[in-house]
């Protein structure tokens, strides 16, 4: 049983790996993988004394710190289930995550979180603080529960469908749904994310993804732990530009995961002011978001490593595909790869497996699977159907098994019948040297019921105008495809993983035109 859970796996790794580092706080101190299970040990005896039971759901919220993931591992070995929130909710936000969530404990850094405990206060929800102050120091909690045995969760046992975490989709066409993922969801997905990278004791990666959220706290954290690797945490708390590639060269970095946004970053930080050297990385890893193919072309030249593009969904506990590693097989630009420890299907609306090259909603199946969304009998019974989970995503499988995504079902713009992939407008629009960033969405048109606009940041110094944006799209896009309207801007609003959602940027633009119908997509 034990090798079903994740705290099964993780106990096994400080067994086999007890010195080896597991976390390194930037410029402070590291942790091994035997003094990470001691510590999260005793921090999860210290939540028995609180009174923390099987199946209570703890809020945790933080910055990436030592602190969020010695709670986040202790809340799931006593059996209770964590929900991780973002630190930057307001107290509205906070409020309906808590008691969507039915929280029962809220847990911040000693720094606390104003907004959330306005929220944990309003629905009576205790709070408690919780600090590290060095690596060889107890955790300490305040207030300190009772008197606590230091062993009393040594007798729990962990069950493979203990709820281990709660997690919220990022709702790109309605409200947020709750996802519950069990501990086999997350072990099945930790081994997915470990088989296909060859993750292992010697690879070595800096965060930089909130770890509230599934591509960060799954690939990058909870896969390295459980591959007896190491982790780095920024000083910061967070992503930082500046000592990103320092980190890496400190902590013998091999490997990278992050969504596109980050990517370009590190890109125009590397145009602007370039490294002397770069690390020798095994791979480079893109998710949560689609990889322009000429944005990865750029990525493996400035830095040398091959780039991997991967898709993955909360409800799936992260990954679902990725492409391979360079002697498992190729790397398909505009592909998300090969499915991972899953079964995948392309289907037709009505449950028909479909034939390579056919495009349908993909569709997948396995133990990293959630079994359903949390009081919400109407979004289960369109999500689970003919025997699988539906993604809500269209695309297709190539004669090699690699998937092909077009767009979100309810994304793809039908512009007088012709349905058009708003990813495939993005890729030719970044594909022009002076374009940073681009999304295309679709707005309502009296004529052809939707047509399509799109958003661009030029690149830093450059002075591309709407003008040249539309005659690039001309000259490499069927008319049908080109946008109507351009809109030159230096910002786009974004989730805090780091998605673009097309709804809030149509809502955004639209917005500054007082005459134009703002869609609501699903909302």
């Amino acid at each position: 049983m034990e090798s079903m859970t994740l705290t099964g796996l993780l106990k096994h790794v400080a067994e086999k790996f007890p010195s080896h580092c597991a976390i390194s706080i930037s410029g402070k101190f590291h942790i091994t993988h035997a003094r990470l299970h001691e510590l999260v040990e005793r921090a999860a005896s210290q939540l028995v004394s609180a009174g923390v039971k099987h199946g209570d759901v703890i809020a945790l919220t933080f910055p990436n710190t030592i602190e969020f993931v010695i709670m986040f591992l202790a809340v799931i070995r006593v059996r209770a289930t964590a929900a991780p929130l973002n630190s930057a909710y307001m107290a509205e936000e906070f409020e309906f995550y808590l008691s969507d969530s039915e929280s029962k404990l809220l847990i911040t850094a000693k720094e606390g979180n104003e907004a959330a405990q306005a929220a944990a206060s309003k629905l009576k929800i205790p709070h408690i603080t919780v600090t590290l102050p060095e690596a060889d120091s107890d955790i300490a909690f305040s207030p300190a529960p009772p008197q606590s045995n230091l062993q009393s969760a040594s007798e729990i046992v962990n069950d493979p469908s203990d709820i281990g975490l709660f997690l919220h989709t990022s709702g790109t066409t309605s409200r947020p749904k709750g996802v519950p993922l069990s501990q086999l969801n997350l072990v099945s997905s930790v081994n997915n994310i470990k088989s296909v990278y060859k993750l292992c004791h010697s690879d070595s990666t800096v965060i930089v993804l909130p770890l509230f959220h599934v591509h960060g706290l799954m690939a990058g954290l909870l896969s390295s732990l459980g591959a007896g690797a190491s982790v780095t945490l920024p000083s910061a708390g967070r992503f930082s530009g500046t000592t990103f590639w320092s980190d890496m060269k400190k902590y013998n970095a091999t490997w990278y995961t992050a969504v596109p946004t980050i990517h370009q970053i590190l890109l125009d930080r590397h145009l602007s002011k370039p490294e002397s050297e770069y690390p020798k990385l095994r791979f480079i890893r893109s998710c949560s978001a689609a990889l322009a193919p000429s944005v990865m072309a750029r990525l493996e030249e400035a830095f040398g490593a091959p780039v991997l593009e991967a898709y993955a969904m909360t409800e799936a506990t992260h990954l679902m595909a990725s492409n391979p590693l360079p002697e498992d097989g190729p790397h398909i630009p505009g592909s998300v790869g090969k499915p991972v420890g899953q079964e995948m299907a392309i289907l037709n609306e009505n449950g028909v497996v479909q034939g390579p090259n056919a495009k349908g909603e993909v569709c997948i199946r396995g133990p990293n699977v959630t079994k359903g969304y949390k009081n919400n009998p109407e979004a289960n019974k369109s999500a689970f159907q003919f025997g699988w989970f539906h993604t809500g995503d269209v695309g297709y499988l190539d004669s090699d098994g690699y998937l092909h995504l077009v767009g979100r079902i309810k994304e793809l713009i039908n512009r007088g019948g012709e349905k058009i992939s708003p990813i495939e407008v993005d890729a030719v629009l970044v594909s022009h040297p002076e374009i940073a960033q681009a999304v295309a969405f679709g707005v309502p048109d009296d004529k052809y019921g939707e047509e399509i606009n799109c958003a661009v940041i030029p690149r830093e110094g450059s002075n591309i105008d709407e003008a040249e944006v539309m005659r690039f799209c001309k000259k490499n896009l069927a008319a049908f495809k080109v946008p109507k309207k351009v809109f030159m801007t230096d910002s786009l609003p974004q989730t805090a993983s780091g998605k673009i959602q097309r709804r809030l940027v149509a809502e955004h633009f639209l917005a500054q035109i007082s005459t134009a119908k703002v869609p609501k997509f699903g909302a």
